[in-house]
């Protein structure tokens, strides 16, 4: 008797809180709706996607110039480690291919 009225007081207190729940999200929707459409609010969105627009271009200029640095340090580091195969894979082994008596290239 004592889990059905547990399970019943769960159940009613589960439905009042959805409902509960539902309005009040409702009401916190609204209320993000209203300050997203204030007129103050847009202007700060505008004066944002301007200033987007003005760095996008040096943004990607940086982190173009970073991503060619990187990978010319990369290919410098893979060389290296090529250069100690002495030629016999052809730089099968800086390209990830199995080497000859390994696991997986037997």
């Amino acid at each position: 008797m004592r889990k059905l009225t547990l399970v019943i007081g769960i159940g009613i207190g589960y439905v009042l809180g959805a409902r509960a729940g539902t309005q009040r999200y409702e009401q916190l929707k609204a209320q993000a709706q209203k300050a997203w459409n204030n007129p103050t609010v847009q202007d700060k969105v505008d004066q944002a996607q301007e200033k987007v627009k003005e760095t996008a271009p040096q943004v990607a200029e940086k982190v173009s110039g970073k991503a060619s640095e990187v990978a010319h340090t990369v290919t410098e580091k893979v060389r290296g480690e090529d250069s100690t195969d002495d030629g016999e894979n052809g730089g099968a082994h800086a390209a990830g291919a199995a080497q000859p008596g390994s696991a997986f290239g037997a």
